[in-house]
């Protein structure tokens, strides 16, 4: 007999080779097992295999990050006053400075096409793609930087938004940090992608948060921060906003960032909710290089209402972090398994949240600003 999951109250697990059913298990005897978890706001399953990270690795290593960059460099096509690969010069900007990605993946002026051939469909996508240089000092990453100046960079966030979406059905911030993650520069430097229309994510997101909204009259995430506030997975909660490593995360240190206040889109956030974000995103990022005691690579991003005039009072601004590393040197990989059939992941979000509170607690405020 197979074991099938949980059933009726009951685990169900083999052993031995034989099936076992234990009553009523509580969720530390369920969790020290290969088990599935349910993300309930892509309405999808993952499965979770406990301590397999003490398996031996003879596979890729990942060349550790350059730490000692310089302030400014000359060669650097994201630097004050340099130019880019298009011919362009940036100006010798002293804050944060925005452009037109010189290679942008979307395009304003793409015409209006299609095609239907039975299974065969495609369409044109209108959009834009922007370059959003966090600073001009070339060695000054988001985790480095003081409030003041992360405070800067989450207005722009915010005033980007709001730009865009005025022409734009949905507008994704975001940002690559390390060559792990596909950065191809180490100047601090995030994204803004907007486009006509609703990407795979957006739509299950959309899709959850509005069937949890119509059988219960309230927000899926704000119900979810509520029952994460000081648990085991809570990395530094405050009236405002939860930091957790969430209880259904693939990756192996992956967090979400979400407002407890009704809030649907980064424009939307008050001068108080906006502060405490900075503190809050600060001693994430910290803790995240305080975990191997090296830059942490990660691709994070925002994920706002659409702006296609449709009401959406379900809709919960919040933000993901996807952090590839397992150990310091050896990422996860999603493949075979976790590309054919659902992700899984090498050690419980719990562990990783334990991990990972350790090192927020640890970092030094101060000692991460210099010459600030």
């Amino acid at each position: 007999m197979r074991a099938s999951g949980t059933h009726g109250g009951a685990d169900v697990r083999a052993a031995s080779g034989q099936a076992e059913v234990i009553e009523n298990p509580s969720p530390a005897v369920v969790m020290a097992q290969p088990h599935r978890r349910y993300n309930a706001l892509l309405d999808e399953w993952l499965l979770v295999s406990a301590e397999r990270t003490s398996r031996p690795w003879l596979g890729r290593q990942e060349t550790p990050p350059v730490v000692d960059l310089p302030t400014y460099d000359p060669s650097c096509y994201l630097c004050p006053g340099n130019v880019r690969a298009n011919g362009k010069w940036n100006p010798k900007y002293e804050s944060t400075f925005v452009f037109t990605n010189d290679f942008a993946a979307l395009r304003p002026d793409a015409p209006d096409t299609a095609v239907e051939d039975g299974l065969l469909r495609a369409k044109s996508e209108r959009g834009t793609c922007e370059v959003i240089c966090f600073s001009p000092r070339h060695d000054l990453s988001l985790s480095r930087m003081s409030p003041a100046q992360a405070r800067t960079v989450i207005d722009l966030w915010a005033n980007e938004t709001a730009s865009l979406g005025q022409r734009y059905e949905w507008v994704q911030v975001f940002e690559n940090r390390g060559s792990a993650m596909g950065a191809s520069n180490p100047h601090p430097h995030g994204q803004i992608w907007a486009g006509d229309a609703l990407p795979r994510e957006a739509v299950k997101e959309d899709a959850t948060q509005r069937r949890h909204f119509d059988e219960t009259g309230r927000r899926l995430l704000i119900d979810y921060a509520e029952q994460e506030v000081g648990g085991p997975r809570d990395l530094g909660s405050d009236d405002d906003w939860l930091i957790v490593v969430p209880f259904w995360a693939a990756w192996p240190f992956e967090t979400l960032i979400v407002p407890r206040r009704p809030v649907s889109r980064l424009p939307d956030l008050d001068d108080r909710a906006r502060n405490s974000l900075t503190e809050r995103l600060l001693g994430l990022l910290r803790g995240y290089d305080g975990v191997f005691e090296a830059p942490f690579p990660y691709s994070m991003g925002w994920h706002q209402a659409p702006f296609d005039g449709i009401e959406r009072p379900y809709w919960q601004l919040h933000a993901h972090f996807y952090p590839p590393l397992l150990r310091a040197t050896v990422r996860k990989f999603m493949v075979g398994y976790e590309l054919l059939s659902e992700p899984q992941r090498d050690i419980t979000a719990e562990d990783a949240a334990e991990r990972l509170r350790s090192a927020i607690n640890a970092a030094s405020p101060r000692a991460a600003q210099p010459g600030i």
